[in-house]
């Protein structure tokens, strides 16, 4: 018969998770312990690190749950919405502080710190999210959008309301970034045809986009770099010249 749980209140003060971070760091603290501070309390026989140990069973890394998608995250015994809300909000601060410290302060003037900029906020997720980053001239970034989202090959946003962003924001050009999550960098037909678009639709209000930046698992794709940009802008350039 399994011993029943006990829960961190009855251990020793300098076993339990919050005091040891509080005296040794959180840095002394296993990752299971980490999420059981964040957990606070665990289900019926099983006490809050237990509970953390099982997520991280379940998800088989922190890597692996910061991707997961919502959908992952139903159904977990003990995992309200309350406590699924205070990890989602954990992990993405996690995200987030892997990017630069300000936006006022980020200057993207590079196809490689563009890359750079968007393999932090991309790579890893579980669903395709298309980004633009919205510069002035100086290639300070004014604004990052989350434009959509969904499955492989699903995601085309609506023109208009990237037209509409940028208008709002004062850009002068645009970066365009999302991910592959198969793992392959190389754009697809789809991925061409939305760069032709954007083109076309931001030429008529004389927004350039810069570059459109691909982010997979292991790698990543430049339009620019690879001079696929060049050829698309002289395409849509003479598809629509009298």
């Amino acid at each position: 018969m399994k011993k029943p749980s006990l829960g961190i209140t009855s251990w020793p003060e300098d076993e339990r998770p919050r005091e040891r971070l509080l005296s040794l760091g959180s840095h002394a603290l296993t990752d299971a312990e980490l999420l059981a501070i964040l957990l606070r309390v665990g289900v019926q026989g099983q006490n809050a690190v237990e509970l953390g140990r099982e997520l991280l069973k379940r998800f088989d890394s922190l890597q692996e749950m910061m991707a997961a998608p919502l959908p992952a995250w139903e159904g977990i015994k003990g995992l309200g919405r309350a406590k699924q809300a205070q990890l989602l909000a954990a992990l993405e601060l996690g995200r987030r502080a892997a990017l630069p410290a300000a936006r006022e302060k980020t200057v993207i003037k590079s196809t490689k710190r563009a890359t750079d900029y968007y393999s932090a906020r991309l790579r890893g997720l579980a669903e395709e999210h298309f980004r633009m980053a919205f510069v002035n001239r100086q290639g300070r970034l004014l604004d990052d959008a989350l434009i959509a989202e969904g499955v492989v090959d699903s995601v085309h946003p609506h023109m208009r309301a990237i037209v509409s962003k940028a208008l709002k924001t004062n850009a002068s050009a645009l970066i365009v970034a999302h991910n592959h999550p198969s793992g392959n960098a190389y754009p697809s037909e789809s991925d061409k045809s939305l760069t032709v678009d954007l083109i076309s639709s931001c030429r008529l209000i004389g927004i350039k986009i810069l570059d459109h930046v691909i982010i997979a698992d292991e790698d990543t794709f430049s339009f620019a770099d690879s001079g696929l940009l060049d050829v698309l802008h002289l395409e849509n350039l003479s598809s629509n010249s009298p």
